[in-house]
């Protein structure tokens, strides 16, 4: 079916044509092999989530996916254009179409929030100072922060930071937005809060989102689809709906992930 409407509101994505395409993708550390040839699509509007275990290379894959890393093997398309090969103003082109938050967040300490969501703009445009403080603003004010302009990262708390780190993310108006753990180290009402402003986003801006979080509640509210990676085969062991791996996925290991239950010896399957 090439459209769906998501079930919490009336986004459309669109399955006909891949905004991200990664194939045959292989990550090495040296000589130690992280990822093995992994392989699937992301479309238009959707919230696409990376998950797994601890160590599994979720962070790893969407360095990659970024090009912040070099795949040992294999290609990763953003918008038609593959960024493993692409060099000068077309890896300019191409990183200009996404924007990233960092696990931490990654403010400057120095800077007030306001200064941080201006650096895409002043790096990347020619705006003047006041255009540049007028649309970093109005970025913060989508994300409920525009009464903390001035304010530095140490004087507001963590869901604000994730917060200031996504208005920085999306300076640029990317066509994508990467997330790394957005909710970690998040009590379960600021990180639920989180989630809304995801879909909040999604909804609004028609952005697809590439989340990476191992956070169950995180992940069934907010996901169209998911992969789970498994750092034992270092493949990819699942895709879909997250509700119907919990309740049928023919992997023993994949459903106890989702029910949180501990595994059993001898219960792994790698199907």
């Amino acid at each position: 079916m090439p459209w769906f409407c998501t079930p919490w509101g009336s986004r459309v994505i669109d399955q006909r044509k891949p905004i991200i395409k990664v194939r045959n993708m292989t990550a090495r550390y040296g000589g130690n092999l992280v990822l093995d040839s992994l392989t699937f699509d992301v479309f238009p509007g959707e919230v696409f989530i990376i998950l797994g275990g601890s160590g599994c290379g979720k962070s790893t894959l969407l360095k990659h996916m970024i090009g912040l890393y070099h795949p040992a093997e294999g290609e990763i398309f953003i918008a038609g254009d593959d960024i493993v090969v692409a060099q000068g103003d077309t890896r300019q082109r191409i990183v200009r179409k996404f924007g990233v938050m960092y696990q931490s967040g990654a403010l400057f300490g120095s800077m007030t929030l306001l200064e941080n969501t201006r650096l895409p703009i002043e790096l990347y445009t020619n705006l003047p100072k006041e255009a540049i403080d007028i649309i970093a603003t109005l970025k913060l004010k989508l994300v409920g922060l525009d009464a903390y302009v001035n304010h530095y990262p140490a004087e507001i708390s963590g869901g604000m930071k994730k917060r200031a780190a996504i208005a920085r993310a999306m300076a640029m108006d990317p066509e994508i937005l990467f997330l790394d753990e957005p909710s970690a180290g998040l009590d379960p009402i600021t990180s639920a809060d989180i989630d809304q402003l995801i879909l909040l986003l999604a909804k609004s801006l028609n952005v697809t989102f590439v989340v990476v979080t191992h956070e169950l509640p995180s992940i069934f509210a907010i996901a169209d689809r998911v992969i789970m990676l498994d750092k034992r085969v270092k493949k990819i062991v699942a895709t879909g709906d997250p509700r119907d791996l919990r309740d049928h996925s023919d992997n023993s290991w994949v459903r106890q992930f989702f029910n949180r239950k501990a595994e059993t010896a001898g219960s792994y399957t790698s199907s």
